[in-house]
Formats: C-alpha cells, structure tokens, sequence
C-alpha cells in the first residue's frame, strides 16, 4: 500500500509477465459497460429504454466498484464533509443508541452529507466506528434497506484524515465490530498515509502501540537501565513483562491483535521491525497475542514461505542482526552508548522470542481462559 498518492488517479497500462499489456483502472471510475447498439428504425421509446437499462447497469457497475475495492485517497467533496458536520449533532445520538430504524429515517429525510457518490460517505461510516454502532454499521455495509436507495458503505475506502475503518475499530479494541468488517471483506493490509496522521501504518500497528499505551505497561513495562545491566536482569525483565501481560486485564488488547495478526500479511516481518527498532514491548505484545501465527507461519494471503517456522526465522535474523551490532561495535573506537544499548536490547529480544516460542501456547491458553470481560 502507497503511503503517498496523488489526488487524481488515471487509467494506466504496464507490460504483464507474459508481454501482453495489463491495464490497471481506478476503482472509483471503473469503465462503463459498452453501448448497446440501437436498432435503426426504431421508435422513440424503445430507444430511451435501452439507453434507461445501461444507464442502469453503468450505475451498478459504478455503485458496486466503489463499494468493493480499496479507494484512496477518499473522493469525496469538501461541500459534502461540511454538510455531514450539520447532520452530525443528530446522528450521534442515533448511533449511540445503534438505532437502525432511527437513522435510516434520518438519512431518508435530512441526511445531508451521509451518501454520496453511490456509497455510505467515509465520514458517516468512521462515525459508526467510533460509537461501535455495530446494527447500523452491519446495516450500512449490506446496503439492502429500500431507504439506502443502493448505497454501501465501503470497509476499504480511507476517509478525509487517512485511515479506513479498521483502523477506527482497532484503536477501540472493538473485536465485534473487527469481526464485521472482515465478514464483509475488509483488509488488514491498508495503511494510513496522509498529512493527519502517522503515515505508513497498519491496524495491527494500531492495536499494538495502543495496547502499549495501558497504564499497567505504560508504567512497569518499559526496560530500565537495571534491566540491561545483566543476563539475571535480563531474565527478570523478561519475566516480569511476560507477567504483566497475561493480566486478566490484558486480554481484550491481546484478543484484538490476535484476530488482526490472523488477517495480516507478512507478520513475520512486521515483528521483525519492532526488534530491529529496540521495541521490546511492542514485540512482547505481538509475540504473544499472534504466536500461533507467528509459529506456523502463515499469512492471510498465503506466501510462498507459509509453512516455515516464523520463530525460527525471527531467531535466525537476531543472530545476524547481533553479529551485525558487534562486528560494527569492535571497529568502532569511541565508547558508542547507543550502539551498546542496540547489542543488549538486541540480546533481550532473542532471550524473549526463545521463551515464548517454548512457553507461547500455554500461555495464550492461559489468557484465552479468562472470561470476557
């Protein structure tokens, strides 16, 4: 996914594989249907109904693209935004209530600013995520309701600030409403990008660091200088961490992430990023809560490497990461301080991945055994 884009996208074609031309569309202008020839002779209302049926079928064509594929940037207009922002007062207090009935009312008879374009507006349905509306979003993405007219909303098309639903429903930990938008195929592998937000991330980048941000990890979690000074503190460190994760209070962030991790692509290498970062407790987070993916090895779209052991190729990686730091660490004559620190984090990382890989499914057993909160 492109964290950067232009405003407009157009038709282009490249060279397939095989050497024929491959032509790429944009989904939110796919190409019309071709034009019915219309019999010469004809009278005025057998032609107007021809035209009328694939103007039909244009919308419908049109309608389901922008429902269906993955759209960015959002195209839809600032006079519809601000539009939406005079209905919002009313809408609020519809979808706290997740009230179908009341919000198909309302956007029957003054939803300004809710559908545009064939679709459910971005903004209406980022709305819906942030009041976990679960009915009325569930409503929104099947567009059956005679009151939608047609209308869908799209789980894959980013909104106005650079991220897509899922995104939304990652941050507010909402495994039902996650659950819905992968029901109706939503990605896993959309990252934001834009201006107004942190570019480049995926919603289970999302999940994790905000898991990260709990006050039982935010305060206790993160290593000391004590920590690092030892392999006893090490350990203690790593214990201690493993420990505080597998609180009963962790288990809907864990639960989260663990459903994301299940539909994203390459998580091996997402993991990888946070050790190679020094990232300890966002690569504890992972580990854990993803560990059965990570182990097996697979990924949502299926790679060619979906059978190997993604612990083992982890481990594999900090060994050469480590020869790495310390072969740069002994040609290096001043005291580097954070290249030291980079060769223990690196160290802790491997004691961390070593453990959950023996200890892993008993531990997310464990956890898995709590009731839901």
């Amino acid at each position: 996914m492109e964290t950067m884009h232009k405003e407009r996208v157009k038709t282009i074609s490249h060279e397939g594989l095989d050497g024929s031309t491959i032509y790429e569309w944009d989904p939110w202008n796919p190409p019309c249907p071709p034009r019915c020839a219309i019999p010469p002779n004809t009278d005025m209302n057998f032609q107007t109904k021809l035209i009328s049926e694939w103007m039909g079928k244009k919308d419908e064509l049109i309608a389901t693209a922008r429902a269906t594929n993955i759209i960015i940037p959002d195209r839809t207009p600032e006079w519809v935004n601000d539009a939406f922002y005079s209905t919002l007062p009313r809408l609020v207090p519809i979808l706290e209530k997740d009230s179908v009935r009341s919000f198909l009312r309302l956007l029957s008879q003054e939803g300004k600013g809710m559908g545009w374009g064939f679709i459910i507006t971005p903004q209406t349905f980022t709305q819906m995520m942030m009041q976990n509306a679960l009915r009325c979003a569930k409503l929104a993405l099947e567009g059956k309701a005679p009151e939608l007219h047609g209308y869908r909303a799209n789980p894959n098309c980013m909104n106005r600030y650079g991220y897509f639903p899922l995104h939304q429903a990652a941050e507010l930990f909402s495994v039902d409403m996650i659950k819905l938008l992968f029901d109706y195929n939503a990605s896993a592998n959309v990252r934001t990008a834009g201006a107004e937000v942190t570019e480049n991330l995926l919603p289970l980048h999302v999940a994790v660091e905000d898991t990260c941000l709990h006050k039982y990890l935010e305060d206790n979690a993160f290593p000391s200088q004590e920590d690092l000074d030892s392999d006893c503190a090490n350990n203690n460190y790593i214990c201690k961490l493993i420990h505080l994760l597998c609180l009963p209070e962790m288990k809907i962030f864990l639960d989260t992430i663990r459903l994301l991790a299940k539909h994203t692509d390459n998580l091996v290498d997402e993991l990888w990023y946070y050790i190679k970062d020094g990232k300890l407790v966002q690569a504890a987070v992972l580990l854990l809560a993803a560990q059965k993916h990570i182990r097996t090895g697979t990924s949502y779209e299926g790679k060619v490497n979906s059978k190997s052991n993604g612990f083992a190729i982890t481990i594999n990686r900090i060994w050469n990461h480590t020869i790495t730091l310390e072969s740069e660490a002994s040609h290096n004559r001043e005291n580097d301080k954070g290249l030291e620190i980079k060769i223990k984090l690196t160290r802790i990382s491997l004691m961390l991945v070593r453990a959950i890989s023996l200890a892993g499914e008993v531990l997310d057993g464990y956890i898995q055994s709590y009731p839901e909160v």
